[in-house]
């Protein structure tokens, strides 16, 4: 229970420094005036609504999902360094996104987001069948490895559309590094609806992905339906990933450092460790966001790479704990 509050509490101080902190800090006071009596004339009270608002749903959208993904994915895979880009989920969002813009030319920025959850969904459709799930015969090193070989081959593919079409390369930038700055053209309404409707999905389908991560074997003697799970559980991912990639871009690392954090504070109960996965995910999220709108401001370190500069030392702590404990 005291676990819980303090979560919230910390996810509570990071949406406020989000809305209130920037290149413009933002009172209390002034905070108070936007709550009880908006004027859309006021500059102060326009960049809260227009600007920050939308940009605190969109970190709380992908923040959330990727985290939970994540804890999803390392009971699928048995695998505490799996993250969902393995599955090649963000590379199968990006190319579908800088395939769309292409064929589209100048759409709309909420059509283009949105075509990243298609490009998700068949990019994991296509790991989990490289991986023998169509054979019933699916292991966490095959699917490991299918969604390795799906990341290179659909990156390949991105980087010769941006080769043949400068027009992508603006489109692409975004989607190569993930950034909340463009907040209010996504389509935030949609993904946020997608990302509960995969969050209950999840809930309901984790005492199965439970036995998941005790094996195959073990997971078929306890009467699990192991094809219907797995696919399951790569819906999840697959659902949760979609709506994070289509408001946020790829965020590098969140859904690797989140997870073993989320274990540690919530015990080896799924549902909780789910739960506090989402917490997690929107705080750090959030927090490194803020951070990179100050560091060089008025300029923006964009959040995929903030993401990515503080999970690379946590990849790395994760491999040598690992090492460590084979060793022991």
């Amino acid at each position: 229970m005291k676990t819980g509050v303090g979560l919230f509490a910390l996810l509570l101080a990071a949406a406020l420094l989000t809305l209130c902190v920037g290149v413009r800090t933002i009172g209390p006071a002034e905070f108070w005036g936007v709550i009880t009596a908006y004027d859309p004339s006021n500059p102060v009270h326009l960049t809260l609504a227009s600007i920050r608002f939308p940009r605190l749903i969109a970190g709380l959208i992908a923040g959330a999902s990727l985290g939970m993904a994540g804890t999803v994915m390392q009971a699928l895979t048995r695998n505490p360094l799996a993250d969902p880009g393995i599955l090649g989920v963000g590379a199968g969002a990006a190319f579908s996104v800088v395939l769309g813009a292409l064929l589209l030319g100048q759409a709309d920025s909420g059509v283009v987001a949105a075509l990243a959850f298609p490009g998700a969904a068949i990019a994991a459709g296509l790991v989990f069948a490289l991986g023998g799930g169509l054979r019933g015969d699916v292991g966490p090193v095959r699917l490991t490895l299918a969604g390795a070989a799906m990341n290179a081959l659909l990156l390949s593919l991105v980087s010769a559309i941006v080769l043949t079409r400068s027009d992508s390369l603006d489109v692409y930038r975004f989607w190569v590094t993930g950034s909340l700055a463009q907040a209010g053209e996504r389509p935030l309404l949609a993904m946020g609806l997608t990302a509960l409707a995969a969050t209950a999905l999840a809930i309901v389908l984790a005492p199965v992905i439970e036995t998941l991560s005790l094996g195959t074997t073990l997971a078929r003697g306890l009467g699990t339906r192991v094809v219907q799970a797995q696919a399951g559980a790569l819906g999840v991912v697959t659902l949760l990933t979609g709506a994070a990639v289509a408001v946020a871009g790829p965020i590098a690392f969140l859904g690797l450092m989140v997870p073993p954090l989320a274990r540690r504070l919530s015990g080896h109960d799924l549902r909780r460790e789910m739960l506090a996965s989402a917490v997690l995910g929107a705080t750090i999220l959030l927090l490194a966001d803020t951070i990179g709108r100050l560091v060089l401001a008025p300029a923006e370190v964009r959040v995929g790479v903030m993401t990515a500069l503080i999970g690379g030392p946590v990849f790395v702590w994760i491999a040598r704990t690992l090492q460590r404990e084979r060793h022991a």
